[in-house]
């Protein structure tokens, strides 16, 4: 057995060690089939008298090879599905009904199907240690627990914690989980396997409780109980809230409300056919690929130029200590860098460096950082107005107001301090990265990192290449971004390069349906619906109307007639200049703020903006989508964007996009490429040219490409807790 390893002992009690190929032990076809094995050798064995389940790795078991579930979409039919799911439903309840006591040693994280095996275990003891996390996060990867995770779950635990675990996907440490009760006891990591043996030598029952004839499910009068009949409406109204494009959420509730009534073996069935439906449909195939398979990829290099030398920062100069600067000096100086922050005068420098107290002064009080952890991050960072600090600095991130002019002064500042090789970024939402680096000595060392408000809990950064930036230079600003732990993708030089041009879209189709007569609260609810966050009206009034028509205004100063205003352009204007409602910081815009109260959509649109009749909310959500995927794809084809999967991953992690679509272009690919013309057609001449497809698109979709070949077959495992 290639995964792990059988030792029987003197005293009865065997151990079967997890043991993989690679740094994790995986749910895959190798680690079924050695299971199935193993479990078969102990039943026939009379001198195995009893199981202890533990790992050689750091961790227990990581859970499924999503790289193998991705694929599930239109390879594989349901029913294929559910033999997949039942084979390793099997391999458990085999454990289970193997007549000899298994005990699990969880020696570290156990999650997903490295849970849903020690669930099946007769016994389970936890390693006291923080690190050692248990949970089923399937429901974050549009699944759900496919070999009795959500049965036993609910029986072991009940249905309000079980559903709260199953329906969060959450993790939890030792203390709670002994506390939750899924597991049974919680020792010292160095005496997991003296506590299995010692439970082992009591000559514990093997056989589960419903596996004693006469059970009877715990909810066995169904919905006759009016206590549970209340707590089920209302997980179903909460799911509701959440909205309906997430199958997940909705199977597993179903499938805990039927594992507690049914018999357990059907129970079983169930599930597994909630698991077959799930795994064969394009949402989990979109959230596995983007925000697992797609994103693991790039965090690990996927668009690094080879041939370079990793580089590391060791000194780093941020220009502004405004919101974005003080973000970006927090996150460099708890990854270990040191840093100069740099302002007009060290006291609005100090003000940047007390925000890195701020941040860490909170991890310190929920306990997620030491005391003298937090006073060794902020003392790498050194606020200023002197720019001869940055002498001996490996890379400078300039974060000053968005202006051509003072950008330029500050480059120069700064390379006049610089050491030659040093690496320029310019943390720019919208600037040209090739005009800014006119400024600067060295073209081909000048670089954008656009980083995501606030940097400290954003993950995602888009790093914009200039025309004249050199591949050494992007290595060494990917390198930077793997130093800070985050996300990055890879862009190339336009207006708004890609995450702010096509989050445009979404807060322009909002303004351009206000104009229309649709109510603002429909406009407002029906962006939450398809799944964004925030509706547009509301995110206006957080920029503030002057951002984008300052961005409007700047294209028809440098483009003139060849620009077209984006659609909700006039709705804008009219609001600042005409109505004098701006946004949140000059009292509201499409929004009042009363002081004290709660923020409402302001009643004084109705009057400038009056309610038609004739709108129809699935017309609206469709619109949403198809306005900022068309604008991607227009990314793609200018070459502004090279890959799809990071026209996803900037969707999804830089402006909210909905995850159950996988992105603006996965979102593309479900629709399939010759219906999304087709009905992109439709939109333009009802709507504007904004959803007119190109030539290229017609041509993709009359060839029947999809933007997104196979998949390959690297290997990348169940997410891991933050």
């Amino acid at each position: 057995m290639k995964t792990m390893r059988l030792e029987k002992a003197e005293d009865g009690f065997a151990i079967l060690t997890l043991d993989a190929e690679g740094s994790m032990n995986v749910v895959n076809d190798a680690f079924i089939a050695g299971m199935e094995a193993a479990t078969k050798q102990i039943v026939v064995d009379e001198s195995i008298k009893g199981v202890i389940l533990t790992s050689a790795k750091k961790t227990f078991m990581a859970g499924a090879d999503l790289k193998q579930l991705v694929n599930g979409f239109g390879t594989l039919t349901p029913q294929e599905a559910y033999a997949f799911s039942k084979r390793a439903t099997d391999m458990h309840r085999a454990i289970e009904q193997s007549g000899k006591p298994w005990v699990a040693a969880i020696n570290g994280l156990a999650l997903g199907g490295g849970f849903e095996l020690a669930l099946a275990c007769h016994r389970r003891i936890l390693a006291d240690d923080a690190k050692a996390q248990v949970g089923l996060p399937e429901v974050n990867v549009g699944l759900l627990p496919g070999s009795g995770g959500t049965v036993r779950l609910g029986i072991i635990a009940g249905m309000k914690i079980a559903l709260d675990l199953l329906l969060s996907g959450r993790s939890v440490g030792p203390q709670e989980a002994l506390k939750l009760k899924i597991v049974d006891e919680v020792v010292p990591a160095d005496k997991l396997i003296d506590a299995a043996k010692a439970w082992l030598a009591t000559g514990p029952d093997p056989v589960k409780p419903w596996d004693v004839k006469g059970w009877t499910p715990p909810q066995k009068k169904g919905m006759t109980v009016p206590e549970d009949s209340a707590a089920y409406m209302m997980y179903t109204g909460g799911l509701a809230k959440g909205g309906y494009n997430q199958p997940a959420p909705a199977a597993i509730l179903n499938s805990v409300f039927h594992g507690l009534q049914l018999p357990f073996d059907k129970a079983l069935a169930v599930e597994g056919k909630y698991f077959a439906k799930l795994l064969t449909d394009p949402v989990a195939r979109n959230i596995i690929r983007t925000t697992f398979i797609s994103k693991q990829a790039a965090e690990k290099g996927a668009r690094r130029p080879e041939g370079f030398p990793k580089f590391e920062a060791k000194k780093v100069g941020v220009l502004g200590a405004g919101m974005m600067g003080a973000g970006i000096a927090f996150v460099s100086a708890n990854a270990g860098i040191d840093v100069v922050l740099i302002d007009r005068d060290t006291a609005t420098a100090q003000k940047g460096k007390d925000y890195s107290a701020k941040v860490l002064g909170k991890l310190v009080e929920k306990g997620k950082l030491t005391q003298d952890k937090a006073d060794a991050v902020l003392a790498r960072i050194t606020p200023t107005d002197d720019f001869a600090l940055l002498d001996g600095c490996d890379m400078v991130v300039e974060a000053v107001f968005e202006d051509t002019a003072i950008k330029a002064e500050t480059t120069k500042k700064a390379e006049a301090v610089l050491p030659a090789q040093a690496i320029f970024a310019s943390n720019t939402s919208t600037l040209p990265i090739s005009q800014l680096a006119q400024a600067s000595r060295s073209p081909d060392q000048f670089i954008g990192l656009h980083f995501f408000s606030p940097v400290d809990r954003m993950g995602l950064v888009e790093v914009i290449m200039g025309k004249q930036t050199s591949k050494e230079t992007l290595a060494k600003g990917l390198d930077f971004i793997a130093q800070l732990r985050k996300t990055p993708i890879v862009v190339n030089d336009s207006r708004g390069f890609y995450t702010s041009r096509v989050f445009q879209m979404l807060i322009h189709e909002g303004a351009a349906m206000l104009a229309e007569g649709v109510p603002p609260a429909v406009i407002e609810n029906a962006a939450k619906a398809v799944g964004m966050p925030v509706g547009p009206l509301a995110l206006l009034d957080e920029l503030t109307l002057d951002l984008p028509l300052k961005i409007v205004d700047q294209a028809i100063a440098e483009e003139g007639d060849k620009y077209t205003p984006p659609a909700g352009t006039a709705v804008m204007r009219r609001m600042k200049d005409e109505i004098g409602r701006s946004g949140r910081k000059t009292g509201g815009a499409f929004y009042d703020y009363p002081e004290g109260g709660k923020k409402h959509l302001w009643k004084g649109l109705a009057d400038h903006f009056p309610v038609k009749q004739d709108w129809d909310v699935e017309e609206l959500k469709k619109r949403y989508l198809y306005a900022q995927a068309m604008e991607t794809a227009r990314c793609l084809e200018e070459n502004v964007l090279e890959t799809p999967q990071d026209a996803d991953l900037g969707a999804i992690y830089g402006w909210g996009f909905p995850a159950w679509t996988g992105g603006t272009i996965s979102y593309i690919d479900t629709i399939g490429i010759k219906k999304f013309v087709e009905e992109s057609d439709r939109l333009a001449q009802l709507y504007g040219p904004r959803f007119l497809p190109s030539a290229w698109l017609r041509d993709k979709a009359a060839k029947g490409e999809d933007f997104y070949t196979p998949a390959s077959e690297t290997r990348v495992k169940e997410p891991m807790p933050a």
